[in-house]
C-alpha cells in the first residue's frame, strides 16, 4: 500500500485548479506540471503510445497480451482540481489504523473531522487514511482515479500471467469546470467502452447522471434618488429576490437526494440598476428536466409582464444552456459493461452499490460522443473541500477492480459473446 499512497501524495501535492473564467485548455497552465508527470510516468512503467496533446489530454496503450479478439476497453480519469477550494500547498496527513475518532486536522483553527458529523468515517475503522490539514482540499477528486489506473497498468506489465485485452488510459484537464470531455479525440482513443474512475465511496458503479443545464439571467433596473423614488426606482436587486422566491419550494440540493432533481442558486451580485443571476438545474428525468427549463422561462415571462409598462422593455433577460445529458440512454444498450464491473466487484468481495450520480463526470460526455462510459468508485469522501479524505484500502481496491475487468473482459466467454452482438 506504501506505494499507492507515495504516487497519491506526489500528484496531490501538485497544484492544478482550474479556471472557469479562462479561455483556454487547459484553463490553467499549473495543469500542465502533473500531464508532463504523468508522460514521464506513463513511459516509465512500460505503457506505449503515450500521448499528450496541445490541449493536455493524455493518452496511452497497454497493448494485448491474448491471441484471440477481445474488446478494447479504457479507463479515464481528471487530474485538475476545483476552483470552488484551493488546492495550493496541499499538505496531506496519514492516519494509519484509523480509531474511529475525531481527527484533528488543524489544531491552531481547530478543524476537526469528526464521525458525529462525517458518519462515513466509521466504515473505515482499522484502515489507512489520508486527510487534509485543515487548510486546503486533498484532491482525490480526482488524482485517487489516476493513481489507481497508474497502478493497475503497471501491475499488469509486471504481471503478464494476468491475461488482457488492448486497455487505452485517457487523463484529461478541467472536468471540474464541466470541459473535461470536451477536446477528448474518441476516434483517437479507439475504445469499446470505457470507464471513468472519479466515484465516491467503495463498490460504486453508476451509470445514471443528471440532466444539467446553466442558466444566467439579468435583472434590469431604475435608479433615483431614494427620497423621490416612489412610482420611479426599479430595484433590480429585490427584483431578483422576487424571481428566486417563485422557485418551487423545497427543490433546492439542501432537501433532495437520489432521483429528485433540483434549481440551485449558485452566484448573485447586483446593484439598483443591474443585477446577475447564475444557478443550475439538474434532473435525471429528461421530461421532469426539460419542464424545469420551462419553469425558469414560465417565471421570467411572469416578471416581464409584471414590469413591461412600467420600464417599457423586457426586465429580466435569460440564457439557458444545456450542459450534458443521462449517460443512462446511452449505457443500457451495452449494459453488459456494467454486469462486468458488477461481476469484477463481487469477485473481490466488493459489494456493487448500483446508484445514480446526483452530478455528471467526463463520462456522461463521453457516452454521448460515441464512448460508453459509466462511473466506478476512486474512493473518495468529502470532494470540493477542507473535510476531503481517502481511505488507501479503498483506492487498493479500485486498482484491483480495474485489473479483474481487465481480466474478465479478455477471458470470459460472457465478455466476448456481449462484444459479438454489440458488433
Amino acid at each position: 500500500m506504501q506505494h499507492i499512497i507515495d504516487r497519491f501524495i506526489s500528484y496531490v501535492t501538485i497544484d492544478t485548479e482550474s479556471d472557469p473564467n479562462s479561455t483556454t485548455t487547459p484553463s490553467t497552465a499549473k495543469q500542465w506540471d502533473l500531464a508532463n508527470k504523468l508522460v514521464d510516468e506513463l513511459k516509465a512503467i512500460g505503457m506505449e503510445d503515450v500521448t499528450i496533446d496541445e490541449n493536455a489530454y493524455i493518452m496511452a496503450t497497454l497493448p494485448s497480451n491474448v491471441k484471440h479478439e477481445v474488446p478494447t476497453i479504457g479507463f479515464v480519469s481528471h487530474f485538475d482540481t476545483t476552483p470552488d477550494f484551493t488546492g495550493a500547498n496541499v499538505k496531506p496527513q496519514i492516519i494509519p489504523n484509523y480509531n474511529g475518532e475525531d481527527i484533528v486536522l488543524n489544531a491552531e483553527h481547530n478543524i476537526i473531522l469528526s464521525p458525529k458529523y462525517f458518519k462515513d468515517l466509521l466504515q473505515y475503522k482499522g484502515q489507512t487514511l489520508i486527510t487534509t490539514n485543515g487548510l486546503t482540499l486533498l484532491g482525490a477528486d480526482d488524482k485517487a482515479g489516476i493513481t489507481e489506473i497508474v497502478t493497475a497498468m503497471e501491475f499488469l506489465i509486471k504481471n503478464p500471467e494476468i491475461k488482457h485485452g488492448k486497455i487505452r488510459v485517457g487523463f484529461t484537464p478541467d472536468e471540474e469546470i464541466g470541459r473535461g470531455a470536451h477536446k477528448f479525440d474518441v476516434k483517437k482513443f479507439a475504445a469499446d467502452w470505457a470507464y471513468t474512475m472519479d466515484g465516491s465511496q467503495i463498490g460504486e458503479l453508476e451509470y445514471e447522471n443528471f440532466n444539467a443545464a446553466g442558466v444566467k439571467i439579468t435583472f434590469k433596473g431604475k435608479s433615483v434618488h431614494p427620497g423621490y423614488a416612489k412610482g420611479k426606482m426599479i430595484n433590480s436587486m429585490l427584483i431578483a429576490n422576487e424571481f428566486i422566491n417563485e422557485l418551487p419550494k423545497g427543490e433546492i440540493p439542501q432537501e433532495t437526494k437520489g432521483y429528485e432533481g433540483f434549481f440551485h442558486v449558485t452566484h448573485l451580485t447586483g446593484s439598483i440598476e443591474k443585477t446577475d443571476l447564475e444557478l443550475i438545474i439538474r434532473d435525471h428525468n429528461a421530461k421532469k428536466f426539460k419542464k424545469r427549463k420551462e419553469v425558469i422561462q414560465g417565471i421570467v415571462k411572469k416578471i416581464n409582464k409584471k414590469f413591461k409598462k412600467q420600464f417599457g422593455e423586457d426586465i429580466c433577460i435569460a440564457e439557458i444552456k444545456d450542459q450534458y445529458y443521462n449517460m443512462k440512454e446511452k449505457v443500457e444498450p451495452v449494459f453488459h459493461i456494467i454486469e462486468i464491473a458488477e461481476k469484477a466487484m463481487k469477485d473481490l468481495g466488493i459489494k456493487p452499490l448500483i446508484k445514480p450520480i446526483r452530478g455528471g463526470t467526463d463520462g456522461c460526455q463521453l457516452s454521448y460522443m460515441g464512448l460508453p462510459c459509466p462511473n466506478i468508485f476512486a474512493g473518495g469522501h468529502n470532494f470540493h473541500g477542507k473535510y476531503e479524505y481517502v481511505p488507501v484500502e479503498s483506492m487498493q481496491k479500485a486498482v484491483e477492480v480495474i485489473v479483474k475487468i481487465a481480466e474478465l473482459t479478455a477471458t470470459t466467454d460472457f465478455a466476448k459473446e456481449k462484444s459479438k452482438k454489440k458488433k
